[in-house]
């Protein structure tokens, strides 16, 4: 089932918010939503509240479930244009055109029916019987006899992100040539 939601009146060109409706188009609403919360242009906020809005609408009106919506179509009309005028040499006036943009957004259901009734008999089922992985974990017995559960990475035990931390190639002489200040 699509449901629509429409800004009528955003004070910008076309132009400028179809540069950011275009890194949304197509995608699911969550990642859609991560996306424009830190995309820096000025469109981006309108177009956020926009699409919160519309999820809103679903979730409200519909019972549809935010993790099974996507972007199906996206799209920026002109509107009216406002006219203005500035003033130039020898008494001549120019024309200013403040362009106004429509946006239209048309979310639908990945998986259709799927309701928030569904998804809450769905939790209490998978609740019922927990998943075991033992792919992450490696058992060893102790001298007491029971097996011990340790992590799989040594780094996670530390407390320590497993990504993002590099291995510096010529150890602490790189970090002391480029310092500021001696040491």
């Amino acid at each position: 089932m699509e449901t629509t939601s429409r800004l009528n009146s955003l004070r910008l060109a076309p132009r400028k918010v179809r540069a950011v409706i275009d890194t949304v188009r197509g995608k699911d609403v969550v990642k859609a939503i991560a996306q424009l919360e830190h995309l820096i242009r000025r469109p981006a906020h309108p177009i956020l509240k926009l699409l919160n809005s519309a999820v809103a609408n679903a979730e409200q009106n519909f019972q549809m479930v935010r993790e099974n919506l996507f972007i199906k179509k996206i799209f920026v009309d002109e509107g009216v244009k406002l006219k203005r005028y500035m003033p130039r040499a020898q008494g001549r006036a120019t024309p200013i055109h403040k362009t106004i943009s429509r946006v239209t957004i048309i979310l639908d259901e990945r998986v259709s029916g799927m309701r928030k009734q569904q998804m809450a008999k769905q939790d209490k089922e998978t609740e019922s019987t927990p998943i075991e992985s033992e792919s992450k974990t490696s058992t060893r017995s102790s001298d007491s006899g029971k097996p011990e559960i340790k992590p799989a990475s040594p780094r996670l035990e530390r407390g320590e992100r497993e990504m993002g931390k590099k291995k510096s190639l010529f150890g602490g002489v790189a970090k002391k040539m480029f310092q500021r200040k001696s040491v």
